[in-house]
């Protein structure tokens, strides 16, 4: 299987899982950690999103959930920025800093502070989908599904998986092995 990650500008696109995800992730960790270092700056960095479940169909762009313990924020995203990343603002999520990378886009960097809701809620999602192989399922069939619908309409895309999101959180949080 081939290692393409990239996604056009308004477009929605889910492909098979691709077991190469994992190594392309550690790779622009490498890639990045010295320019981080270079300014002083140290980040604690987790695959999340749907290329981090083995198996999961997603979209070819790579999610990197990066939390920040003692770092000012303002050095932190000055720090992304000289590795590459275009910061793009909290795009309508408190205390989440959005960045991306790649034309087209083949990284999607989400700044946030470790221990914050959004942390857990990553971390929390992404380790449910590892462990609950039917919810993995249930989860690519409505991605797939959306992305036929809204080919091009990534908010349209993005709301279709809010219940589903949130009613998996819910679970985990209950401690339910059912979804």
């Amino acid at each position: 299987m081939s290692s393409f990650l990239g996604l056009a500008a308004k477009t929605v696109q889910v492909v098979e899982y691709d077991p190469t995800w994992p190594a392309l992730y550690a790779t622009e960790i490498a890639r990045l950690e010295p320019v981080l270092q270079a300014h002083g700056v140290s980040l604690v960095f987790e695959h999340t999103g749907s290329t981090a479940v083995p198996g999961l169909a997603a979209k070819p762009v790579l999610d990197i959930l990066v939390g920040r313990i003692e770092n000012d924020r303002s050095v932190a995203i000055a720090a992304l920025q000289a590795g590459g990343y275009e910061y793009r603002g909290e795009q309508g999520i408190v205390d989440r800093d959005f960045f991306r990378r790649g034309v087209p886009r083949q990284y999607h960097l989400h700044l946030t502070q470790v221990g914050s809701h959004f942390w857990h809620d990553h971390r929390t999602f992404r380790d449910y989908l590892r462990t609950h192989a039917d919810a993995a399922e249930s989860y690519a069939a409505l991605k797939r599904e959306l992305a036929s619908r809204y080919p091009r309409d990534r908010p349209a895309y993005i709301e279709g998986k809010t219940a589903f999101v949130d009613a998996i959180l819910a679970a985990a949080r209950r401690g339910d092995l059912k979804a």
